[in-house]
């Protein structure tokens, strides 16, 4: 299976099971695997046999700077849904949402989720 990636998206959300996360907002991190068949994409040099990464930017920026939702999975879980459900050439997903700076003590570069989907 072939894959498309999209990496380091950064987004500012609202998200968080404190009050204070979804009043004050933070930093969120999402990357994306695209798992599909692009041999035809290569072969033909047209954007219509792939998805347009632009589109799936679009797609996961307008979730995460969206309606605020408490947990990581939650976000993770909308991601993966739009994304299967408005690309129809995607068989399965990876998203992995990451929180850099959350509001717990200690040393640690960032706490993440990441889930993988496919269409039943």
């Amino acid at each position: 299976m072939d894959k498309m990636y999209v990496n380091g998206m950064k987004f500012y959300g609202y998200h968080g099971v404190f009050k204070e996360e979804q009043k004050l907002g933070q930093r969120f991190n999402v990357d994306v695997v695209l798992f599909m068949d692009l041999s035809q994409a290569g072969l033909t040099d047209e954007l219509d046999h792939t998805v347009n990464y632009g589109e799936v930017y679009g797609t996961v920026k307008e979730i995460v700077e969206g309606e605020p939702v408490k947990l990581l999975e939650t976000l993770a879980e909308a991601i993966s849904a739009s994304i299967l459900g408005k690309y129809t050439l995607v068989d399965e997903v990876m998203v992995k949402v990451i929180k850099p700076d959350p509001p717990i003590p200690g040393h640690y570069e960032s706490v993440a989720v990441e889930i993988t989907r496919g269409r039943v």
